[in-house]
């Protein structure tokens, strides 16, 4: 497999860029579902079967919320990366991610072969 190359001043600008803009939205989305709420009476709801599916909207609702919060972070902490200049750096081998991996998961912070290794790894210990 053929070693990918470090990123250009262009590309980290266009990551930059991505990466804001979906901060954007995951703050918009999360700001959207507190306005929402999370919260309901019981007496306002009629019965058994509706109190069981508020309660299983609002449970779904909070484990979207979570998922929001844990990409933020992801986000967040590639930004960061792009500012200390080791955005695109696998961090467990050091080399340079591939462009095409770094473009369909921005967020990610290891190379394929590291990625493959730890979900092999994960494997192992689930079996």
């Amino acid at each position: 497999m053929a070693k990918a190359k470090k990123l250009t001043k262009k590309d980290l600008a266009h990551f930059r860029e991505v990466l804001e803009e979906r901060r954007e939205k995951i703050t918009a989305t999360v700001q959207e579902s507190r306005e929402e709420g999370i919260g309901f009476e019981r007496e306002d709801l009629p019965d058994e079967v509706d109190l069981a599916a508020t309660e299983s909207d609002q449970a779904m609702r909070l484990m979207l919320r979570d998922r929001e919060r844990v990409l933020l972070r992801k986000v967040e902490k590639a930004l960061a990366k792009i500012d200390a200049e080791t955005y695109g750096q696998c961090e467990n081998c050091d080399d340079p991610i591939d462009i095409k991996r770094l473009e369909a998961r921005p967020v990610t912070d290891l190379c394929i072969l590291c990625k493959e290794e730890q979900e092999q790894m994960e494997r192992s210990y689930a079996e």
